[in-house]
């Protein structure tokens, strides 16, 4: 019955409610159990060890932003899909200063736990897809050179721009999305001539 009282998700709200106070590195096991009044075997029963933890709230973090920077890609809005960091991290400000603050890194040290492998590589391929995506849309053609124009106007610089906010633990301002705009249609009008149709 006590098991009951103590699921994933309330553990994984223990991780996070510490992580935003102060950072991945003051989530511990112990520092879960005592948020939670929840004995240890409850931890182990659910997860394998803070590495398993920690790498299912960053995981789950990050897919969470990625839905509708999919969307946007989808449906063709590059524009969009750049605005979407600062529109995430006004509605989500503690999730987003998790994951733009932060690296995956931060949050679990040597290897992911296995069951957490093909989650992190399936996330990180369908970010390299939508990429792909936009810079064969935007520029015409794939090749490092646009690749590179691409991660910059869509990943860049938005965290560039959020980042300083986020530090300051306020939400971005509006004149952070009129300056990944401006920046947004200098690369992309300015960029190569077309070579191919989108």
């Amino acid at each position: 019955m006590g098991r009951a009282l103590f699921d994933n998700a309330g553990f994984l709200a223990a991780a996070r409610a510490l992580a935003c106070d102060r950072g991945p590195g003051s989530v511990t096991v112990d520092s879960v159990t005592q948020h939670l009044k929840a004995p240890k075997g409850s931890f182990y029963h659910r997860f394998a060890s803070r590495d398993a933890l920690l790498g299912e709230l960053w995981l789950e973090t990050v897919l969470a932003y990625q839905e509708g920077f999919v969307a946007a890609i989808e449906a063709g809005d590059g524009l969009g899909a750049a605005l979407h960091t600062p529109a995430w991290s006004r509605l989500h400000l503690d999730d987003a200063r998790l994951l733009l603050l932060y690296s995956r890194h931060d949050f679990v040290q040597g290897d992911w736990p296995a069951a957490l492998k093909r989650g992190v590589r399936d996330q990180a391929q369908r970010l390299e897809a939508c990429v792909a995506k936009f810079t064969r849309h935007a520029f015409g053609r794939i090749g490092p050179t646009n690749l590179r124009r691409a991660a910059f106007v869509l990943a860049e610089v938005p965290l560039a721009a959020v980042r300083p906010h986020l530090r300051d633990r306020e939400r971005p301002p509006a004149l952070v999305d009129e300056l990944i705009t401006a920046t947004y249609h200098a690369i992309v009008q300015g960029g190569p001539r077309r070579t191919t149709r989108p």
